[in-house]
This record gives C-alpha cells, sequence and structure tokens, in this order.
C-alpha cells in the first residue's frame, strides 16, 4: 500500500557517521513533533509546533520516468542523497537547527508494466503527494523534496497552489520544458497539467537546449505569453534574453524546480554531457534575492537499471539543499 513513512530517531541516527570534535547536520535537525504516533495527519498537524522553517522529504520513484520511455533510476537518490547531508558539518556556515527531516513516500510498483498502467500509477502518485504538500505549506514551512521523477512537479504545484489559494509561478532549471501533451501523467508533462488545472500561472523555463525541445513545444511557449524561456545555447553565446529575468524579477510566489539532466555528466535518465556545470547551479541557488516557496529536485539517480552508477550525485544534491537553506534563511531574514 503507498503511504508516507515518518522518519524518527532511529530512522536516521544509523545513517549518520559521528567523528570525536565534529557536528553533523544529522545531529542539529529535528523530527516531526508527532512521529512517535507514526499516523500522517498527527504528524502534519504537528509540524506548526516546530520552530524549523525548512522541511525535507523525499519522492523515491521513477514510474513517472518510464511512464515517459526513460530509463529507471531516479528511484536511487532520495536514501544516499539523505545520508550526504546528514554527514555534512554543522558550523556557522549552517548548523541544521533550522531543518526538519519529515520522511519520504513509499509507492509500489504498478501490476503491469505498459505504459497506461504506468500513466495511470502517476495520477495516483499526484494524489498521494500533493496533500502532503499542501499541509506542509499552509504551516507556513518550505518543503525541500528530492526526487524521483520530474512528473512530481505537478503535485508539488498543486499543493502550494492550493494551500495558497492561487496559481503560483516556478522557475525551471532543466534542459527540457515538460510540456509534452496531457495524454496520462509522466516525468515530461508535469507543468502541462499544472497550467491547464490553474495551479501555475507564470512559467520560467532556465536553460532549455535546442535540440531536445520538439518543435510543437517551441510554438506553444512562443504564443503562450504565461511561457517563458532562455536557451542554453543563448546563454553559452552571451546571448540570455533580457526579457526572461525582466519577466521574473516580479515574481513573488514562486517555486523553484532543479531538473538534474540540466547540468552535465550527472547521473540521470537523460544524462548529458553539455549544460551547467555543478557551480553554475549553486551561484544561481546562492546568489537569488527571491524568496521561495519550495525547492524541488528532481530526475537525478545514483544507480541507473542499464548498470551506470555514481556517487556523485548524492553529494550535488547534500550540496543544492545546503545551498538553498542558506540562501533563503538570509532572504527570510530567519
Amino acid at each position: 500500500m503507498d503511504r508516507f513513512k515518518i522518519y524518527a530517531k532511529n530512522d536516521i541516527d544509523p545513517l549518520i557517521i559521528r567523528r570525536d570534535g565534529e557536528v553533523k547536520l544529522g545531529e542539529r535537525v529535528s523530527l516531526c513533533p508527532g512521529s512517535e504516533s507514526g499516523s500522517l495527519s498527527q504528524a502534519l498537524e504537528s509540524l506548526a509546533l516546530s520552530p524549523a522553517k525548512f522541511v525535507l522529504l523525499g519522492i523515491p520513484e521513477d514510474i513517472g520516468v518510464r511512464a515517459n520511455g526513460g530509463i529507471a533510476g531516479a528511484s536511487s537518490a532520495w536514501k544516499t542523497s539523505l545520508t550526504a547531508f546528514l554527514n555534512i558539518q554543522s558550523n556557522r556556515f549552517l548548523t541544521g537547527t533550522n531543518l526538519l527531516v519529515l520522511g519520504h513516500f513509499e509507492i509500489s510498483e504498478p501490476q503491469a508494466d505498459d505504459l497506461n498502467a504506468l500513466r495511470n500509477k502517476v495520477a495516483q502518485i499526484d494524489a498521494l503527494v500533493y496533500p502532503v504538500i499542501q499541509k506542509i505549506i499552509a504551516t507556513g514551512k518550505i518543503p525541500i523534496i528530492i526526487g524521483g521523477g520530474h512528473n512530481n512537479a505537478y503535485p508539488i504545484i498543486k499543493g502550494t497552489s492550493v494551500a495558497l489559494k492561487k496559481a503560483i509561478d516556478v522557475l525551471n532549471v532543466d534542459a527540457h520544458a515538460d510540456l509534452r501533451d496531457q495524454e496520462g501523467r509522466h516525468s515530461g508533462n508535469g507543468f502541462s497539467y499544472a497550467l491547464a488545472d490553474g495551479y501555475l500561472g507564470h512559467y520560467f523555463m532556465y536553460g532549455l537546449h535546442q535540440s531536445y525541445n520538439n518543435e510543437s513545444i517551441l510554438s506553444r511557449i512562443e504564443r503562450d505569453e504565461r511561457l517563458h524561456a532562455a536557451f542554453f545555447e543563448d546563454i553559452l553565446a552571451g546571448m540570455e534574453n533580457e526579457n526572461f529575468w525582466a519577466a521574473w524579477k516580479d515574481r513573488t510566489t514562486i517555486g523553484l524546480e532543479i531538473d538534474l539532466d540540466s547540468i552535465q555528466n550527472v547521473l540521470s535518465s537523460a544524462e548529458t554531457p553539455s549544460g551547467f556545470t555543478s557551480n553554475d547551479v549553486r551561484k544561481l541557488i546562492l546568489t537569488t534575492e527571491n524568496k521561495f516557496a519550495y525547492l524541488h529536485i528532481s530526475e537525478g539517480a545514483t544507480r541507473m537499471l542499464d548498470g551506470r552508477v555514481s556517487r556523485l550525485t548524492s553529494k550535488l544534491i547534500a550540496y543544492l539543499i545546503s545551498d538553498f537553506v542558506k540562501n533563503q534563511s538570509v532572504n527570510y531574514n530567519l
């Protein structure tokens, strides 16, 4: 049965590598005040009692990627990334006391492996995820979600929008627009559904690759005033679209999406040799003056079904989480 597993102390303690004279983030982060009950509803109700501003949770699945014809592997990122993050040093730059580790979704495989079954399962995942995000946002917290496929952008946007009672804007750092047709849910059309259902207001796509977005999507971006794109090739050539940032600067209720297949040589179903460097994305997170409603890191993997492995993906995700918490703590004057 699909469910959300709430973490207690014995879930994270085994992940922490302790050393004399050092304190790790895992020794300073908090857990949900209601975790002892094991009840999701009670735990979410008790979130408001926690002084932590940031709530970390995982969606370890790759059903949405497979439903889009991709290679399985995105389910592998959560546990290893959490371990890497919990073993960062707690120090003057980031103590960890402002962060709560909530838990992760446990999602069963569909009985069949055909596209229809996979896409129906993604719709079930949507229904499972969005109420949890809605509740976190409603308590005034900022969720940090580690995927998982980019299909989860839809329930995250929906949950945020429902909690705030308005459409939200999103900045997506991605090689792909994920604006494919509404042909059944998968990792390539989360933003299409969010736009159609009124949860997504303006959609900013940063770093799209010209050769990996079809003509239909390019035409849609051109004619829809809610859609704003900055192409990676233009950024490389020093011709970044000033209108993109001009339209962006006045946005106030926004989500931040980081698709790791936009970063070169990061293990994912759509791994690329050409893209942003890790430091490019870190700089974007560290220097932005925007306040974000959430952070969603998707599509990364430490082990792919085709045999590819990488130990670096989890450490990169740990860097991105810590950068986000540092920057947003300043922006929110925490």
